[in-house]
């Protein structure tokens, strides 16, 4: 199984590879946005050039985003999404609408610079009361709209907020610490089957599994392609972008994050993603600055 990276090496510089077990080779690429403006078809034949190992020691990956690129994300792809959005709502109707449209739910999650990796905090709202990670299949895309690779993402989100209102959707979905993705992106000329992967999440609290739920890709309600299709209307992605497709894995609102948590997402055939949870931006933040 091989990985498309983005690593500092051991003298700090920032580069784009290919990890495969533990051997790291770099790409002919100055970042993962040039890499991202080229065809998956050229990006395919970077990675089977690729240069010699670099030496593990001293070398760190980074989140997979760099320059302009952005993450969005799409909702009420699965229906256990649209029964839990139901849940939390003071206005169901919408989210049965909006599952049941032809048109998908689409929404801007996060700027390269405010994304964390692994290992990495995610945080929940001071100001919201019921807050909840979720697991999702993410595209990483090229500037032309190509899928060129799978990877994990943590679409953090306050559920109390968004259940209030509907239109206070951004305040619940964007925020410092609130979109984790795995420094891993899977190719996708690896993965057979998109829509044949099964996604696994738990939280841990004080080292005992508080919840647990699993999912499949085949239960998405719209394909990689045609959410790609409606992302790329009238919209300009010059550096590539990742975008998560939706979650069908929701802990009840009985079980939402605290300080302390540690939330932990597999997709098979893809990878994983490990994220304590803090309370408030303050930690993030001084993860992001360190950077």
């Amino acid at each position: 199984m091989s990985h498309l990276v983005r690593f500092a090496d051991g003298t700090g510089d920032i580069r784009v590879g290919l990890l495969t077990g533990e051997r790291l080779r770099p790409l002919a690429v100055a970042s993962m946005n040039d890499l991202l403006r080229r065809p998956v078809a050229e990006i395919r034949e970077l990675a089977a050039n690729a240069g010699e190992p670099v030496p593990a020691a001293g070398t760190r990956l980074l989140p997979p985003l760099d320059g302009r690129m952005e993450v969005w994300a799409a909702g009420v792809t699965y229906l256990r999404s649209e029964e839990a959005r139901r849940e939390e709502s003071a206005d169901q109707d919408v989210y049965a609408r909006v599952y049941r449209a032809k048109r998908p739910e689409l929404f801007f999650k996060s700027a390269a610079w405010r994304v964390v990796t692994d290992g990495e905090p995610i945080a929940v709202r001071a100001d919201s009361a019921n807050n909840v990670p979720e697991p999702e299949l993410g595209l990483l895309l090229t500037a032309g709209g190509e899928i060129a690779g799978y990877l994990v993402v943590d679409d953090v989100s306050s559920r109390s907020i968004e259940g209030e209102n509907p239109l206070y959707l951004p305040q619940a979905k964007i925020y410092t610490g609130s979109c984790a993705v795995a420094a891993r992106v899977r190719p996708a000329w690896e993965v057979p089957d998109p829509l044949a992967l099964d996604l696994r999440m738990r939280i841990l609290r004080d080292g005992h599994e508080v919840f647990a739920g699993e999912a499949n890709t085949a239960q998405l309600n719209r394909t990689p392609a045609e959410l790609v299709e409606y992302l790329w209307r009238d919209n300009d992605f010059p550096d590539g972008a990742v975008l998560s497709t939706g979650t069908s894995v929701v802990p009840g609102l009985d079980s939402g994050l605290q300080p302390g948590d540690v939330v932990e997402i597999e997709i098979g055939e893809v990878g994983a993603l490990r994220s304590p949870v803090v309370l408030g931006a303050d930690a993030v933040r001084r993860v992001l600055a360190a950077r």
